[in-house]
């Protein structure tokens, strides 16, 4: 049975207009490089976590062992994923598209259309995958467990790491900000790709901060006396630099090392290779079948190194 189109239209002659989808959410934590991809992961990959204690000591004239030297590890395990789709070029007769498929009975499908397709589907998987890689649920078909998934049910999260969450505002952002910065510890402030994770709605309201609309003696003209004529491009709070992840949901934000997060997968081509597949010369039928997979997962090394914002940890 092939998946049901609805087609909506009031024209039924030929249209050269091009086809138009709504604003899609992308999937910047991927796309501008924010976590660690470890690409070719095939069933399972091992995080190895190495620790020592008392490793500078006192010298001596004999060799004597100065640390105990521990390896724990953790494992990412991505989910394997697909879309499939079948549509039948018959629901495609009236529509715009009909003069594409050919005079003959036996017709292709419309050639603006397959395109088309192509670029939407990739784009909501993209995006599927953007909410999956924070917020994602396993149980949930066609989502992984994502990283605030997985920290809200780890017993290993220190309590101090863990920041209660509030409804954001631009009054208040700076003050939710300066908690998760005063709650890193003290073994990765500083370090080079340390980040904010923050949601949408965080980003925008610390820049309507900026503007003069929040608190901290900014005034009505806000930063530099630019008012709501705010351009910013990488924006900092004490040192830290903010990075906008669309799958983290409103007033939610985190801070970590990009080294600490991981994202696994077989192949990356995959998460955007689209088949269209016409059955016509398999089985004589009008059908064409739309097909995609993947794998897809993530994972942290050092849990200890993460403060975490707008989730309850169930564990501690």
């Amino acid at each position: 049975m092939s998946t049901t189109v609805n087609v909506t239209t009031s024209y039924a002659g030929e249209s050269a207009s091009k086809w138009v989808a709504a604003s899609l959410l992308s999937a910047p934590t991927l796309e501008k490089d924010l976590v660690t991809v470890m690409p070719n992961v095939k069933y399972k990959a091992i995080l190895h976590k190495l620790a020592t204690d008392g490793l500078l000591k006192d010298a001596s004239c004999d060799f004597s062992a100065t640390s105990t030297v521990t390896l724990t590890e953790r494992s990412i395990v991505p989910k394997e994923l697909q879309v499939n789709v079948k549509l039948c070029k018959s629901d495609f007769i009236d529509t715009w598209q009909a003069i594409e498929m050919g005079y003959s009975a036996h017709d292709v499908l419309p050639k603006s259309f397959a395109d088309y397709l192509l670029a939407y589907m990739a784009e909501k998987v993209a995006a599927a995958n953007e909410v999956s890689i924070w917020n994602g649920a396993a149980g949930t078909s066609g989502e992984f467990d994502g990283f605030m998934t997985k920290l809200a049910v780890d017993a290993d999260l220190p309590a101090a790491n863990e920041i209660a969450g509030t409804t954001l505002t631009a009054a208040n952002i700076s003050t939710e900000l300066q908690k998760i910065v005063s709650a890193i510890p003290d073994a990765v402030y500083g370090k080079e790709d340390l980040y904010i994770y923050v949601s949408q709605n965080a980003y925008r309201l610390y820049i309507q901060h900026l503007a003069g609309f929040g608190a901290s003696g900014l005034g009505a003209n806000g930063y530099e006396g630019k008012g709501q004529n705010q351009v910013f491009g990488d924006l900092f709070f004490n040192g830290v630099m903010l990075k906008v992840a669309n799958g983290l949901t409103a007033n939610q934000m985190l801070c970590a090392e990009k080294s600490n997060l991981f994202f696994g997968t077989g192949l990356m081509s995959d998460l955007n290779e689209i088949k269209l597949l016409d059955q016509s010369a398999i089985d004589g039928s009008k059908n064409v079948n739309v097909v995609m997979r993947m794998t897809a997962g993530v994972e942290y090394a050092n849990v200890e190194d993460i403060v975490t914002y707008g989730i309850t940890n169930s564990a501690n």
